[in-house]
């Protein structure tokens, strides 16, 4: 079986251990990243398996038609990214792991990070010191402030910790399911939405961006924030209303923002606003990405394709594909 992995632009997976699941086959790895459809049809035209890190490639119809010995693309996690009924109609089966269970402590750790970086002000401190001056200025400790947890799920539950050991008052908003799983874990429930958003001090968002999700958090939400709040944005930029994030940290609620996922990725215009403003603190959707997270992942990933192999494929997105060739 030929196999083709996507965007690993450092060369990563063939340096884990669960990569030795593949001996034998013919593997082709891409270390850049392309989203032109005929580069891409050539360098996929005799694939058979796709391997797609997340999100970082959009495999949509065009291509999906001109790939006629395509029989599985395995991933891992949400698939917004592919069509679905293309492949369906063609006969390629999407398997996706959706790590029940599992929560990314990864993409946790980071959340944790961007919020110790933004309230003390770290990435400012930093560039003060290297361009010769000292103090550029006063941050914020967390203590007894508010953690607001938007969408009580894996991540969500574990950032809630976070809050709790370094002695924050945590007040979680979500559907009433979770809510009542937050309120079972000991964690307080906001009386409403627009009183969640008047209450935090630190607001960090964990929702998968599915349709009923898709611009939840609104410009009218962010009004509400405290101009000294944090907005931290961990999962998908989409989940907030377009523009919405810029407009309201120029007026200035909330105050400052903590931001690892973008509505275009790659981001690559230097001139983003979200890139321009010293409030704001940038990584490049880095949440995920770490070798252990990496070896958790592609572990999933890679039993999709031994199972596919062996005829009885796995944690698969559109079972009407089974069959099809």
């Amino acid at each position: 079986m030929k196999i083709a992995i996507l965007d690993d632009y450092f060369d990563t997976v063939r340096t884990l251990e669960c990569f030795g699941k593949l001996r034998g086959y013919d593997v082709t790895i891409w270390n850049d990243h392309v989203q032109d459809v005929d580069t891409l049809v050539k360098r996929l035209h005799d694939t058979e398996a796709l391997v797609l890190i997340r999100e970082r490639t959009q495999i949509r119809t065009p291509l999906l038609e001109r790939l006629p010995k395509l029989k599985l693309i395995s991933q891992r996690s949400v698939y917004p990214h592919i069509d679905i009924d293309t492949c369906t109609r063609l006969g390629i089966i999407v398997s996706s792991s959706q790590h029940a269970g599992t929560p990314s402590y990864a993409t946790a750790e980071l959340t944790w990070g961007l919020v110790l970086a933004a309230m003390r002000a770290i990435p400012q401190q930093m560039a003060s010191l290297k361009a010769g001056h000292w103090q550029m200025g006063v941050g914020h400790t967390l203590r007894d402030k508010t953690l607001g947890i938007y969408g009580y799920g894996r991540i969500g539950a574990v950032v809630a910790g976070y809050g709790r050991t370094f002695g924050m008052k945590v007040l979680v908003w979500a559907r009433e399911p979770a809510l009542a799983q937050a309120r079972a874990d000991g964690y307080q429930v906001a009386e409403s939405k627009a009183a969640f958003f008047e209450q935090c001090d630190v607001l960090s968002l964990h929702m998968r961006l599915v349709d009923a999700t898709r611009g939840i958090v609104t410009a009218g939400d962010l009004a509400r924030m405290k101009p000294t709040a944090l907005l931290v944005n961990t999962s998908r930029a989409s989940l907030i209303e377009p523009n919405a994030l810029v407009n309201a940290l120029r007026a200035g609620r909330p105050g400052m923002a903590a931001v690892d996922v973008y509505e275009k990725e790659p981001l690559r215009d230097t001139g983003d606003p979200l890139l321009t403003m010293n409030n704001v603190i940038c990584t490049p959707h880095i949440g995920y990405v770490s070798h252990d997270e990496y070896e958790l992942q592609f572990t999933d990933i890679f039993d999709q394709i031994l199972s596919y192999a062996a005829g009885a494929p796995t944690n698969v997105v559109n079972p009407d594909a089974i069959g099809k060739r």
